[in-house]
């Protein structure tokens, strides 16, 4: 199984449960769970987890008696001036022709948003307890050497049971492994599977 960004943490989620997963790599990985309740490098404090908790639960009783939906407005359709680096990444891959997708019954701006009341819901997931029970089947995980999700794959790597590895592509951002095929490690994924696919 390959995870890439958020399914990273997904895959890492379902081999704790299924050891029909043979082997398990991810690439740029978020830990959902992790971003959601503490945000990047534990930027978010405890008050404002509480208040995002708060919110969502109103906006969860206004969508139930017929209220509007609300979206997390993290990637609008125009960028903000002020917008920080790594939310300014997001947007070069998803709001442009590399990555933008608009599923079907949704507009450009629900499009790479998630509902309010649904976001809160990875407040609950804890990818990477008990992710020493996979050993031993193998790990890889690999990382940008400029990655801001960096964080998320030396967390799993340390924690994670052998045999495991840490695999960092130097210069690499956490979107430049989306698509940039002269960065993408495609060896590296190629010889981990066919070594433990056999």
């Amino acid at each position: 199984m390959i995870g890439i960004c958020g399914s990273g943490s997904f895959a890492i989620s379902a081999a704790k449960i299924d050891p029909r997963l043979k082997a398990i790599a991810t690439v740029s990985m978020y830990d959902m769970g992790s971003v959601t309740r503490n945000g990047l490098r534990k930027g978010l404090s405890l008050e404002q987890r509480k208040a995002m908790i708060a919110a969502a639960a109103e906006q969860r009783y206004a969508e139930f008696t017929g209220g509007e939906t609300k979206w997390v407005d993290y990637l609008p359709v125009k960028l903000p001036a002020d917008a920080d680096p790594i939310r300014r990444e997001f947007y070069d891959f998803y709001r442009t022709p590399r990555g933008q997708v608009v599923p079907e019954g949704m507009t450009v701006e629900q499009s790479q948003n998630r509902p309010i009341s649904s976001e809160v819901k990875f407040n609950n997931f804890y990818p990477f307890e008990d992710i020493e029970t996979i050993s031993p089947r193998p790990m890889l995980f690999i990382t940008g050497s400029e990655a801001h999700s960096r964080e998320f794959s030396e967390d799993a790597y340390k924690r994670a049971g052998e045999p495991k590895e840490l695999f960092i592509v130097p210069g690499a951002g956490h979107v430049d492994l989306y698509d940039r095929v002269d960065l993408i490690p495609f060896n590296k994924l190629t010889e981990f599977f066919k070594t433990n696919l056999k």
